[in-house]
C-alpha cells in the first residue's frame, strides 16, 4: 500500500486501490494528455488521503516559536 498508516474505512481502501491502478498501468501508449489527466487523478487521490488521515502538523517555525516560549516561561 502507499499510505504508512492503516487505513480504516472503506473509501479510503476504494482509492488506494485506484491509485494502485494508475501507478500499475502501462503509460507508454497513452498520449500527453491522458498521462496529464492521470497525473493529476493520482494527486487528487494522494490529497483526499492526506486530508482522511487528519493529524496534526507543525511547522519548523511553529516549533522554534514554541521552544522559545517554553525557554521563557520555564
Amino acid at each position: 500500500m502507499t499510505a504508512n498508516k492503516p487505513v480504516e474505512s472503506a473509501h479510503a481502501r476504494i482509492l488506494l486501490n485506484r491509485l494502485d491502478e494508475i501507478n500499475a498501468l502501462d503509460k507508454s501508449g497513452l498520449s500527453s494528455s491522458e498521462k496529464k489527466s492521470l497525473r493529476k487523478e493520482a494527486r487528487a487521490i494522494k490529497s483526499e488521503l492526506k486530508r482522511a488521515n487528519g493529524g496534526v502538523y507543525l511547522s519548523v517555525g511553529a516549533i522554534i516559536i514554541i521552544v522559545l516560549l517554553l525557554i521563557l516561561l520555564l
